[in-house]
């Protein structure tokens, strides 16, 4: 079985993104609300990576009880800020804040998450324009590292959000895959994903996944990431009940698409800044 190693194929992208971006001021906002502890993570991982990189990221920080007009203004003001090419607004976001107006707010030239209307129609659509999220792209690496050609392959997602389930299955899609999706609705979850050829797991169960639930020579994909009592990092799968069983390919977690989300979160802010720039 495969492992999959998600931290060289994102050293792969980063390395390739900093030769790009030498002699180029390349602007990222990044817009944190409150203290979650586990958001504060993430975005000091997205500037640590940007700064390697060589992009310049800000970060604007703002107290959890912001009011959403606030908020608003504040995405305005980086709309229209020539220096910032990306924007992202971390989640989740306090309850009194409209996370769907939030993300309609962000111009969807500088929406590196790709989660505006926009940008998600042009996913949708058979327009190669726009920006498409960044863990599904870096799902879709890690598969094709194992297997490039994935015509009338059956993937299975696990998973119906915007962020990830819905983009996943679009991606697979368009890759002439047949993609079932699945959901917290779904009856007889193993006997739809033991048929599957590639499974992509983004329930956030911690190790609900057993052998049982897979076939000889899948390809397994785990965008699940949950903490145990016991401070262990661990995915939707558990590893210990399917490491000798005969899989294909399987990315691990820690280790495995983590990486690769913020290597194309780069990616895209890149892409903003060449599209921005070469509209100038």
């Amino acid at each position: 079985m495969q492992i999959i190693d998600g931290k060289y194929h994102a050293n792969q992208i980063l390395a390739d993104i900093k030769q790009q971006v030498k002699g180029h001021n390349v602007g990222f906002a990044i817009v944190l609300v409150g203290e979650n502890a586990a958001s504060k993570l993430y975005v000091n991982s997205k500037i640590k990576r940007s700064e390697e990189v060589g992009v310049n990221a800000q970060l604007i920080q703002l107290d959890s009880n912001v009011s959403q007009s606030s908020l608003l203004s504040e995405i305005d003001r980086l709309n229209t800020d020539k220096n910032i090419h990306g924007i992202i607004v971390q989640l989740p976001l306090p309850g009194h804040i409209d996370k769907d107006l939030v993300q309609q707010t962000i111009d969807p030239d500088k929406d590196v998450d790709g989660f505006h209307p926009v940008n998600v129609g042009y996913l949708y659509s058979e327009i190669d324009k726009g920006f498409i999220p960044c863990t599904p792209q870096g799902c879709m690496e890690l598969i094709k590292s194992v297997e490039s050609n994935l015509e009338g392959k059956i993937a299975v997602v696990i998973g119906r959000s915007g962020i990830v389930g819905k983009p996943m299955s679009a991606l697979l899609l368009k890759e002439n895959a047949t993609v079932i999706t699945c959901h917290s609705k779904t009856t007889n979850l193993s006997s739809i994903t033991s048929k599957a050829d590639i499974v992509v797991s983004a329930m956030g169960k911690p190790m609900f996944l057993k052998k049982e639930y897979f076939k000889n020579g899948a390809i397994v994909i785990d965008v699940g990431i949950s903490k145990l009592e016991n401070g262990k990092t661990v995915g939707d799968v558990d590893f210990e009940d399917i490491k000798d069983f005969g899989l294909k390919a399987i990315s691990p977690v820690p280790g495995g698409v983590g990486p690769m989300t913020i290597a194309y979160l780069l990616k895209n802010v890149f892409k903003a800044y060449k599209n921005l720039s070469s509209n100038d």
